[in-house]
């Protein structure tokens, strides 16, 4: 009869177990593959609370020692799986990454990691300041990567798959549009100031077309048919938020970008200013084998969403200085966009025209714009046929 394994307590070590020395203790076992693998643990009782969890999953068919991956690791691995990835959506992730790392998270053991541990990080960061956006930026990259672990039976549950809004309220402001009254005073404004009139027709142009600024400034002269009085998007052009980087071409956010934009004779016109203001440099600009672009700087390079949304907000400066008593709602870009979309839906455009023209993948985007901006008319609407129906039952008493 071979003689029993103690430690040094005295306490009968089962198969497997060893002590190291006085504080330390090791468990080994053979996982799913096979492979020879060690859990190490301060006391004998710890020790065997990791064995117990390690002999469940190798029940269930849970990889415990893939567990011992990073966080960052798992990333990884999850996008290296994830082909032809868009530069501006590789940034978003690096800077992602970057985080992660900085929180230490990132350096945590997938295993290890609870919903209680993957809650903490949004709240820890929601407190260093961190907005919605970026919130979302972890989850969303996050998320799917525990599902992948969860799927490779690396762990049982993915803990990403709370609700953000279950833990910290959202950031974004509500999109206020312009009312046809802010239009009429911003664009007569613009129209008539000696610093900004030259910029009039990009307004035109934007708020008449709901195009993307990225999109407005990958459009080319090319992309222009005045014959068919259509605007072709194909592209958008990006450029990252870091100091010395190169504009670069991307497809449109969705393959519901790629479309036709009506030209109306508004737009015709100012498209047609544009294009007799713009300079006529010696060698056209290529970016990505791109060239013709419609909107070019001072310096004959294209110009980019950076060079429009500072051109916005010198102006929304200015006008807040000559008109202090004439409020109007932020402008930006996306404003304008929102504001083309509120009025195309109040106009009475059918939802699926509306959300052609917006390029929007997913109907549910257009229809949360259509909904909110469709009260009034919906109104309007209900209180005309009910008059209708009130006068028609007028003639039919009146008939009996």
């Amino acid at each position: 009869m071979s003689k029993k394994r103690k430690d040094s307590k005295g306490t009968v070590l089962r198969k497997g177990e060893y002590q190291k020395k006085a504080d330390l203790y090791e468990y080994r076992y053979q996982d799913q593959n096979n492979r020879l693998q060690s859990v190490y643990a301060k006391t004998l009782p710890e020790l065997r609370e990791v064995e117990k969890r390690i002999q469940k999953d190798l029940l269930d068919g849970i990889d415990y020692a893939g567990g011992k991956i990073t966080v960052l690791e798992l990333v990884r691995q999850y996008l290296e799986q994830k082909p032809a990835l868009r530069q501006n959506s590789l940034r978003k992730y690096r800077f992602t990454m970057k985080l992660l790392e900085e929180d230490g998270f990132g350096s945590r053991l997938v295993g290890q990691v609870k919903i209680l541990d993957a809650k903490k990080l949004i709240i820890r960061q929601h407190e260093a300041g961190k907005g919605t956006s970026t919130l979302n930026g972890i989850r969303a990259l996050l998320k799917p990567a525990f599902q992948m672990a969860c799927e490779e039976n690396i762990i049982r549950q993915n803990p990403f798959s709370f609700s953000l809004s279950q833990l910290v309220p959202a950031d974004v402001e509500k999109k206020q549009p312009l009312t046809p009254e802010d239009k009429a005073h911003w664009l007569e404004f613009i129209r008539n100031d000696p610093v900004y009139g030259k910029y009039y027709d990009e307004f035109v142009v934007l708020l008449n077309t709901g195009l993307r600024v990225s999109e407005f400034c990958g459009l080319t002269v090319a992309d222009l048919d005045f014959q068919k009085h259509l605007i072709r998007v194909e592209r958008q052009l990006l450029r990252s938020g870091d100091r010395g980087s190169k504009p670069y071409i991307n497809p449109p956010k969705s393959s519901s970008g790629n479309r036709v934009i009506p030209m109306v004779a508004e737009v015709e016109a100012s498209l047609r200013n544009l294009l007799a203001k713009r300079p006529k440099p010696k060698v056209e600009p290529m970016i990505d084998g791109v060239v013709g672009f419609l909107m070019l700087n001072k310096n004959n390079n294209p110009k980019v969403a950076s060079n429009i949304e500072s051109m916005m907000y010198g102006a929304e400066k200015r006008y807040q200085k000559l008109y202090p008593d004439t409020p109007l709602p932020h402008i930006t870009p996306h404003v304008l966009r929102h504001t083309f979309c509120t009025d195309m839906a109040t106009g009475g455009m059918d939802v699926k025209s509306l959300q052609m023209v917006m390029g929007h993948a997913d109907v549910q985007m257009t229809l949360n714009v259509y909904a909110h901006a469709n009260v009034d008319v919906t109104t309007a609407h209900m209180n005309r046929i009910l008059s209708f129906q009130q006068k028609k039952n007028v003639r039919a008493e009146n008939a009996v």
